[in-house]
C-alpha cells in the first residue's frame, strides 16, 4: 500500500498521541530523534568533505528545536554548523537546546539581516528549520526578509518536515516559500509536499507500530540502523 500523506489535523493528532499517556514520548525525545534524522539526511546528501559549512536556520517553535538538535549532531559528524535565528524561541526546551549547541562551540549569528547576508557567502549548505507544519501565512517580519535571502543565495537547501513558507496542505501555492533540494519529512510526509520533486527522505523511526496501524501510515522499512529512508521514488498516492 502507498505511503500516507498527512493533513495538518492528522499530523497534529499523531503528535498529540505520541506525547499522550498512551504514547509515552516526551517532546525532548521526539526533538532529539527528529533532529538526528535531519542531520543524517543532510550528511547523506551533502558530505562534510565538500559541504562542511552548514548554516542552520531555526524558527522560534518546535521546528527550530529540531534544527538546534541537528546542528549539535552535525558538529559531532565533523561539520562546522552556524546557527541563525531570525526570532529566537523563548521556551525552556528551546533555550536548553541552544545551550547544548553553545557547549559544542557552535556559534550563533546576530539576528540582523546583514549578518545573514554575510553568513550565506561563507556557507556551503542551508538547513531550513524555520517553519513547521502548523505554519499559516502570510510570512511576517523578520522572516519575510530572511526567506528571500535564502532563496537567492544559490546554496543547496535541506528543509525539515515541510519547506518554510509552504502551507501544510496547499504546498507552495502562494509562491513565497523556499524551494529546497532535499526534504526530510518527519513521521510521515504532509499533503502539501506531494509535488516536491527533490531528494526526499523520511525520518520517523520513532513511530510505534500501534500508531502506524491505527492511522494506516504504511511506512517503509528503514534500512539497517539508519534513522532515515529515501522515499524519493515512492509512488505519490491519491488523497485519502
Amino acid at each position: 500500500m502507498a505511503l500516507r500523506y498527512l493533513s495538518a489535523k492528522l499530523a497534529q493528532q499523531i503528535d498529540d498521541e505520541l506525547m499522550s499517556a498512551a504514547g509515552a514520548f516526551s517532546l525532548d525525545q521526539l526533538m532529539e530523534l527528529a533532529g538526528l534524522a535531519c542531520a543524517q539526511a543532510l550528511a547523506k546528501a551533502y558530505g562534510a568533505d565538500k559541504y562542511p559549512r552548514v548554516l542552520v536556520c531555526c524558527g522560534p517553535g518546535n521546528q527550530g528545536g529540531d534544527g538546534l538538535v541537528a546542528a549539535r549532531h552535525l558538529s559531532m559528524f565533523g561539520y562546522k554548523p552556524t546557527i541563525y535565528m531570525p526570532k529566537p524561541g523563548s521556551k525552556d526546551i528551546y533555550q536548553r537546546l541552544h545551550t547544548q549547541c553553545k557547549n559544542m562551540s557552535i556559534s550563533t549569528l546576530p539576528e540582523d539581516e546583514q549578518s545573514l547576508r554575510t553568513a550565506l557567502k561563507s556557507s556551503d549548505v542551508v538547513l531550513d528549520a524555520i517553519f513547521g507544519f502548523s505554519f499559516k501565512g502570510p510570512i511576517r517580519a523578520p522572516f519575510d526578509a530572511a526567506l528571500p535571502l535564502l532563496s537567492a543565495s544559490g546554496l543547496p537547501i535541506v528543509s525539515v518536515d515541510i519547506p518554510s513558507g509552504w502551507d501544510v496542505e496547499a504546498g507552495n501555492e502562494a509562491g513565497v516559500g523556499l524551494n529546497p533540494d532535499v526534504l526530510v519529512s518527519l513521521t510521515a510526509p504532509k499533503e502539501g509536499v506531494r509535488l516536491f520533486r527533490g531528494q526526499h527522505f523520511l525520518g520517523g523511526r520513532f513511530v510505534p507500530r500501534t500508531l502506524e496501524e491505527k492511522f494506516q501510515l504504511n511506512l517503509p522499512a528503514y534500512p539497517g540502523c539508519e534513522q532515515i529512508v529515501d522515499i524519493t521514488d515512492s509512488e505519490v498516492p491519491q488523497k485519502l
